[in-house]
């Protein structure tokens, strides 16, 4: 974020303010909290604190977004922190005004904005209820909203300016009202987020209609959303068509009027004007008007698992179906336990759900991890995609995914979508020069012929039984175990003519106590340097081996996670971290958070990063420090001052641990004894890491049923 940024002043009702911590600070300008405190040290024109909460100071958010505008400070634009701020004006203004009369305000002076197209702040009031009223003339979406806000000849002009501002953040009003949307939870309108999914599920729902190509390719075609709520289905099915010339007939039916009204705005702001949609006041769609929908999409609504019922879930499926003309689709979420899970054997709600795959209708089953429904985290749904096919084009396949324990990544619900699309493009059958990434396709009566069973693939597809993964697993399995008969024989060659290990210690005398030292005192000696860590962003450590050089995080200083498990790649280090540097050979890298760790790097040309620091022994020092004596002295050291419960640090700092400064012949026998250690734990450590792999090897081809294991064969 280079360079000066015109500053943005808020439109604050009186005696509000916006209160900001450090940490807010850093989220809002996407660096970690410690940049934020160096800020306010080092920059005289910083903000001062306007309160304190404990012991943290907060910050007036308005004069901090000035600050970061006009000094270009940290890593989001000018546009973000201005809708931030914005947004939290918003926010400071339910002091004064209810959150939902708020947001259907600011929504419908968005929406009239679009409209327009001009800004509101030039306008009188009475003018913008004027023009409210000529475009909105049934007042079916926004004369209403505007017409009955409290106090509006003093609080609606200041809502037209931030509506003006947001739309100024946000390049667009409908950007902008879709960026009130996203923040709706934070404007304290729990009810119109309760029921909804992530955005990126109902993205992915409405990609799954095909309502795009279907809009391709005819016209007319009409899209259905059944129990809208506050119109997320309606916006992704628009937003999933946006690109076209032509747009497909909205329909809807909510038995709330403010939430239909709400749909609507969101809706006439995406461009749908009012003749391209039928979003009813009630609970029936208009069909008898437009006909049975092309395509159908649907959260069924949430019911607690004590009261839920299958059957009674599956009745409602049922009723979806109803609206299914021959060649129509319908896309609907609901709760696993009735859509994919096992079933109580023959009962009624088997049987239902057998028949849907016994009439065709069924195309794909795909399970969903929890937490799509950010209220209820825990509560585990599923997709189904429902397609009454001509009896001539009937197949008897169906897809069934299983993402119940994959994050739900963009890049994995594009596969799920692209796997979807090459289904239905072959006919609902499986293509053959297509194998699904993270699904299956099944016969039908494969399901139905096992009553209960679950909708969820059983068996890796056959094509996976020919990945190189699974026909070398047996060669690797052979090569392990050749491994360890050589680790055995190495071991027992280098025990054997090994002399036994000896630390040969006594009491030490009371007239020869240790001279005592600490990290503190080795640095002004010039013994050791100290070196920091490298704050690197999450997103920039790898795992799974990927990357060139290895990062030493805390997690490997101590002990919780392998040494490799984070790496950097090189081009991502040279350009993003440029005054980066390496490890050498023994340097020890040490951290006190979460917990005390040290470690010697004996390889060298590893990153480190921050908590942790480093520190090298000087090689020119009248007494060199021993790496590895230091590190274990530091260890033994720090157990006597353990953070205790409920402190945020240890009760020493690590450069403040009392240590014995060893005699240089006794350090040289303490280093030889730790190496011998050393030595030997790392056989030890590779031993146990051959028989981890054996077991992971083994166990992962039973699992997927590719691998069998065999008598020995007799000697």
């Amino acid at each position: 974020m280079a360079g000066a940024r015109e500053a943005t002043a808020p439109i604050l009702p009186e005696e509000i303010s916006w209160r900001i911590s450090y940490a807010e600070i850093g989220a809002l300008t996407q660096v970690q909290r410690p940049v934020v405190t160096t800020w306010a040290r080092r920059h005289a024109d910083f903000p001062e604190p306007v309160a304190y909460e404990g012991a943290s100071p907060l910050f007036d958010g308005g004069e901090v977004a000035e600050w970061l505008l006009s000094t270009g400070r940290g890593n989001a634009d000018a546009d973000q922190i201005r809708a931030e701020l914005v947004l939290h004006t918003l926010s400071a203004w339910r002091r004064v005004i209810p959150a939902r009369t708020l947001v259907d305000t600011v929504t419908a002076l968005l929406c009239l904005r679009q409209l327009l197209d001009e800004p509101l702040s030039d306008l009188p009031w009475q003018e913008i209820l004027e023009r409210a009223a000529e475009i909105d003339f049934d007042d079916t979406f926004l004369r209403r909203e505007l017409r009955e806000l409290p106090d509006a000849e003093r609080q609606g002009p200041l809502l037209a300016v931030l509506a003006d501002q947001l739309t100024e953040a946000a390049y667009t009003p409908a950007e902008a009202l879709e960026r009130v949307m996203d923040a709706r939870r934070r404007l304290g309108c729990d009810d119109l987020a309760a029921d909804e999914p992530i955005p990126l599920v109902s993205r992915t729902m409405a990609r799954l209609t095909g309502l795009a190509r279907l809009n391709e390719r005819e016209e007319g075609a009409t899209a259905a959303v059944l129990h809208p709520r506050s119109g997320d289905l309606l916006v992704a099915l628009r937003e999933s068509v946006s690109d076209a010339e032509n747009s497909p007939f909205f329909l809807s039916a909510d038995p709330m009027p403010d939430l239909a009204r709400l749909a609507r705005r969101r809706l006439m702001a995406q461009g749908v004007q009012e003749f391209e949609m039928d979003l009813a006041d009630g609970e029936e769609l208009a069909t008898e008007d437009w006909g049975n929908p092309h395509v159908i999409v649907c959260y069924l609504p949430y019911e607690a698992a004590e009261t839920r019922s299958p059957l009674a879930v599956l009745q409602s499926l049922q009723d979806v179906t109803d609206l299914l003309a021959e060649d129509r689709t319908a896309v609907v979420l609901g709760p696993a336990d009735a859509l994919v899970r096992p079933l109580p054997v023959r009962g009624e709600a088997d049987r239902l759900r057998r028949d849907f795959l016994e009439q065709h209708l069924l195309k794909a089953a795909i399970s969903l991890p929890e937490g799509v429904l950010p209220f209820r985290p825990a509560h585990r749904t599923a997709i189904w995609i429902l397609h009454r096919t001509p009896e001539g084009k009937r197949t008897g396949q169906v897809l069934l995914a299983d993402l119940s324990s994959r994050n739900l990544t963009p890049q994995t619900l594009d596969a799920l979508a692209e796997d979807i699309d090459i289904f239905r493009d072959a006919g609902w059958r499986a293509d053959s020069r297509h194998e699904p990434r993270n699904a299956a396709v099944v016969r039908a009566t494969a399901l139905t012929s096992a009553p209960g069973a679950a909708f969820t693939p059983q068996h890796r597809p056959p094509a996976d039984r020919y990945t190189r993964t699974v026909v070398e697993r047996p060669a690797r399995i052979s090569e392990t175990e050749l491994r360890l008969q050589q680790l055995i024989d190495a071991t027992r060659s280098a025990l054997d003519h090994a002399p036994t290990i000896r630390a040969n210690a006594v009491l030490r005398p009371d007239d020869q106590p240790a001279r005592r030292t600490t990290v503190t005192r080795l640095l002004k000696d010039r013994r050791l340097r100290r070196l920091p860590g490298h704050r690197i962003a999450a997103e920039h450590l790898l795992t799974g081996g990927a990357g060139h050089y290895t990062v030493l995080t805390p997690a490997e200083i101590t002990g919780s996670a392998p040494v490799d498990s984070h790496r950097i790649d090189r081009a991502i280090l040279l350009n993003t971290y440029e005054h980066a540097y390496f490890t050498e050979p023994g340097d020890i890298v040490v951290t006190a958070t979460p917990s005390f760790g040290a470690y010697v790097d004996d390889e060298g040309l590893s990153v480190v990063a921050f908590p942790a620091r480093l520190l090298r022994a000087r090689s020119d020092a009248e007494h060199p420090v021993r790496p590895r004596v230091l590190a274990a002295l530091l260890r033994s050291a720090a157990t006597e001052h353990r953070r205790v419960s409920g402190a945020v640090r240890s009760a020493r700092r690590i450069e403040d641990l009392l240590i014995p400064d060893l005699p240089d012949d006794e350090a040289e026998r303490y280093d030889a004894l730790l190496s011998d250690i050393a030595r030997r734990t790392a056989l030890l450590r590779q031993h146990a890491a051959a028989l981890d792999e054996l077991t992971s090897l083994t166990a992962a081809g039973l699992v997927d049923g590719t691998l069998t294991l065999t008598e020995p064969p007799l000697v």
